[in-house]
């Protein structure tokens, strides 16, 4: 067996960032930006008002001062004219500032006589004026790589950017085998249960930009793997679930090493996990993950997760951890490394009764995995532990 980061830089090694298409700004939100981008324009192009008011030369903005209104100016639409001493002009948020002007007094601290304006007794601050270029400027860069989420979206748009250069989504088999497995909605026979694990996995692997495909359950048969593998043909990564132990029945390594299956590695020192099997099979890398639920999907989060950030040129990096107080004690570690499922409370981490791989609720409820290292003793409430967070 071989330990996590060791397994994790393994898998590194079988996978590589992906090129990149250009993809219309409409469809660019959770992508990867996949080389930095210079924006078209300066914004804002103009100086604008900050607020609604008047705008107005700084020699003017004294209280009790009468001005002389000679235009109107919003957004969208300047005033075309020159600002002279004693006059000033009807300002909106957003509009650009007249020529001459240095200032915007707001509208609550004035009062309008007809073409007359005269300025109240106190100025709030100012001048409420935003210089052209205070946002960015024509030239000004947004680095890669990125995952572009909306606000970045936002800013390539006013960047004046239709259209952008992002990472290709990794394309990912997801082959669940066994005779035990029926699909969701189907009638399972006396001795057979619904398939799990690939659904869950489709929706961690969509999530992180990845195009997840479930391929039809393939059964404990030579032919039926032969024939999965077959269809996975094309993809970035093949991800079998279950079968990858040593009983009679688990015939995904077998039948792959037929295929020409290049091994990186069989079995990792940890729980819930241990048989886990990855390497190259033809184009694509494969993963081979254990078939019980909690295994299939806490090796998805530790796995998973960082091959595909890999593959969307995002670094080699294992899934980002935190840490957080124990809310109750729990006993001493065994030799692997222990991914405990967790619900984080006000008090701290709660970790769950029962760590049974095969109990999904369990999972579906907790928000982290308390990682515990191998050998590590018990551990008292209050105490500091490393976690995995699951997400919402």
């Amino acid at each position: 067996m071989i330990t996590v980061d060791e397994a994790l830089d393994r898998l590194f090694a079988l996978v590589a960032p992906l090129g990149e298409e250009i993809v219309p700004l409409t469809e660019a939100g959770g992508r990867v930006l996949a080389r930095p981008v210079t924006a078209r324009r300066t914004q804002p192009p103009f100086a604008a008002s900050a607020m609604d008011g008047y705008a107005l030369r700084d020699a003017d903005a004294c209280p009790g001062t009468r001005l002389r209104v000679i235009g109107e100016a919003a957004a969208g639409r300047r005033f075309a004219g020159t600002l002279s001493a004693g006059e000033a002009v009807r300002i909106f948020t957003g509009a650009p500032m007249p020529e001459g002007a240095e200032r915007v007094v707001i509208q609550e601290d004035v009062t309008r006589h007809g073409d007359m304006v005269e300025i109240g007794p106190a100025i709030g601050e100012g001048p409420h004026v935003r210089p052209a270029g205070v946002d960015f400027h024509e030239g000004d860069r947004l680095d890669a790589p990125a995952r572009l989420g909306p606000a970045d979206i936002a800013l390539l748009a006013a960047m004046n950017l239709p259209e952008v250069p992002v990472t290709r989504r990794p394309t990912v088999a997801l082959i669940a085998t066994g005779d035990e497995l029926v699909a969701p909605g189907e009638a399972p026979g006396p001795d057979q249960i619904v398939a799990s694990n690939g659904y869950g996995l489709k929706a961690l692997l969509e999530s992180l930009g990845a195009e997840a495909r479930l391929l039809p359950i393939a059964r404990d048969t030579r032919e039926s793997l032969r024939a999965a593998f077959a269809l996975a043909e094309g993809a970035d990564l093949v991800v079998t679930i279950g079968g990858a132990s040593v009983g009679d029945h688990d015939l995904v390594a077998p039948v792959a090493h037929e295929m020409g299956m290049e091994t990186a590695f069989y079995k990792v020192k940890m729980r819930p996990g241990k048989p886990l099997m990855a390497g190259r099979l033809g184009g694509s890398a494969m993963i081979g993950l254990p078939g019980n639920p909690v295994s299939a999907l806490v090796c998805g989060h530790v796995f998973l997760a960082p091959v595909i950030r890999h593959m969307l040129g995002l670094g080699r990096a294992p899934a980002p951890r935190a840490r957080a107080p124990l809310a109750a004690p729990i006993p001493a570690n065994g030799p692997r490394e222990h991914y405990m499922r967790a619900r984080l409370t006000p008090s701290g981490l709660q970790v769950a009764a029962t760590q049974d791989s095969a109990l999904l609720s369990v999972l579906a409820r907790a928000d982290a995995l308390v990682v515990r290292p191998p050998e590590d003793g018990a551990r008292a409430t209050g105490e500091m532990v490393d976690y995995l967070p699951l997400g919402s």
